[in-house]
């Protein structure tokens, strides 16, 4: 780092490969590939699967907005803040939750956390005032507080640097596979039961893709292993290679105490970045639904069929750049190219003046750029620190980053109400995620001792 950024924990730079995807640490993912593709087919499907869970839920009233927000008489201001509260409680309880997990390993944590959000996810179908909307939104965040950081934290007790980009790129592509089910079965839900039992079409929602996260997080306490050690289905020599590469490169890492990873400013700078990369996630997000009927598709279940689209394209993309950049072993221009075409994918949609064609193309470009960026950007907090160190770490940057996933549905959903317009917010988004790839251009940049850099 440049003396404008001061680092006073030399150490948190690996000084032998600064490179998480260097040939040092492809040579360490590559020791026994055979090996390593079993461990994946038996640890990854079921991250993947409940993380597909974990976003719909916390998503899925972007599509409850299209009848709700009538229904209940709320506000795009309104409907925004709640969208957003969410981060408020997740920002809360995210630290502690890693820590826990750190102490009573994934298999409990992770399950508890799946089986509490999904009932508080079911139990939004009360909502009647924007008082009750906000508390049960905070309330979902403090349930899955830990979930996703504690999910890159496991992967980095299992794989290697060399390999971790593409575990990760497949973990995030559930935010993908989550747009591709969840359009059209949210599309499906809200139109096909909408007055079943006297229940509106959004009240369905919430309690129906409630369910699956539930039999998820009982699927999670039976199944995962929590750490190599007490995987069953690994021999000893096996076990003693998979740790064996993990101590390797546990030694070119930082295993600081606590109150040092949150005064370090390397950690805050990353924090800083992942604000602007929410920003844009959830101006995907919360706003997609309302961005296609504004293009004049007005059929919600044609809303749900369309927004699959964007989906699919990024969850192909997300893959294949993480690959690229492992088999590359770079991270930079990788990152900071797929913000500026997500960015340019807003500023599309803003430009398509209601032509639907176009802003799905926009939705595809925005959503392939960001859910690409990901994987690349989490190579930089699993490279810094190891032990508890990286759970407080990972935790903070992604509780602290999530603070976008408030701001960005506020302000959008402010700038709509006072432009009567939606533009103002698309630009918004745009910006947001320009200053992001500026940020990681000009402070993770190679020669400021960026992990992430090639040498």
């Amino acid at each position: 780092m440049d003396a404008a950024i001061p680092d006073p924990y030399p150490s948190l730079i690996p000084p032998n490969d600064p490179n998480p995807g260097s040939a040092a640490s492809a040579e360490i993912s590559t020791a026994d590939s055979a090996l390593y593709r079993r461990v994946a087919l038996r640890v990854v499907p079921l991250l993947f699967a409940a993380y597909v869970a974990a976003y719909l839920n916390r998503v899925n009233v972007g599509f409850a907005r299209l009848e709700m927000v009538s229904e209940l008489r709320f506000s795009d201001t309104v409907y925004g803040l709640g969208a957003g509260i969410f981060f408020i409680g997740y920002l809360l309880f995210e630290v502690p939750s890693n820590m826990v997990l750190s102490r009573t390993g994934a298999r409990v944590w992770i399950g508890r956390i799946m089986i509490t959000w999904s009932l508080v996810s079911a139990a939004t179908m009360f909502v009647r005032t924007p008082a009750q909307f906000y508390l049960s939104r905070f309330m979902l965040g403090v349930a899955e507080a830990g979930f996703f950081p504690g999910m890159i934290f496991y992967l980095t007790q299992w794989f290697p640097a060399g390999a971790r980009a593409r575990m990760t790129a497949w973990l995030i592509t559930g935010i993908s596979v989550s747009g591709v089910i969840g359009g059209p079965l949210s599309g499906w839900i809200m139109k096909g039961l909408s007055g079943a039992h006297g229940l509106s079409g959004w009240k369905w929602l919430f309690v129906l893709e409630a369910f699956p996260t539930l039999l998820l997080g009982f699927a999670t306490l039976a199944w995962l292993p929590d750490s190599i050690a007490r995987a069953r289905w690994l021999e000893p020599r096996e076990k003693a290679l998979l740790e064996k590469a993990l101590a390797s490169e546990s030694a070119t890492k930082a295993h600081l105490p606590i109150r040092e990873v949150f005064a370090h400013p390397m950690v805050w700078i990353l924090c800083l970045i992942y604000f602007f990369m929410m920003v844009g996630l959830y101006g995907v997000s919360f706003w997609m639904p309302q961005i296609i009927s504004n293009a004049g598709v007005r059929s919600v279940a044609s809303v749900g069929l369309l927004s699959a689209i964007p989906y699919a394209a990024a969850a192909v993309a997300a893959v294949m750049v993480g690959g690229h950049s492992d088999r590359t072993g770079e991270r930079r221009w990788h990152c900071v190219l797929c913000l500026l075409c997500a960015a340019a994918g807003f500023a599309l949609i803003a430009a398509s003046r209601g032509n639907a064609l176009v802003a799905v193309l926009g939705l595809a470009l925005a959503t392939g750029g960001i859910l690409s960026s990901l994987p690349l950007f989490w190579i930089y907090p699993a490279a810094l620190l190891g032990g508890v160190a990286a759970a407080v770490g990972i935790a903070l940057i992604n509780s602290i980053g999530n603070l976008g996933g408030f701001a960005c549905p506020y302000i959008v959903g402010a700038l709509n109400d006072a432009t009567k317009s939606q533009d103002p917010g698309l630009y918004f988004l745009a910006g947001s995620l320009a200053v992001g790839a500026a940020l990681v251009f000009r402070l993770l940049a190679p020669g400021r001792r960026d992990p992430g850099a090639g040498r």
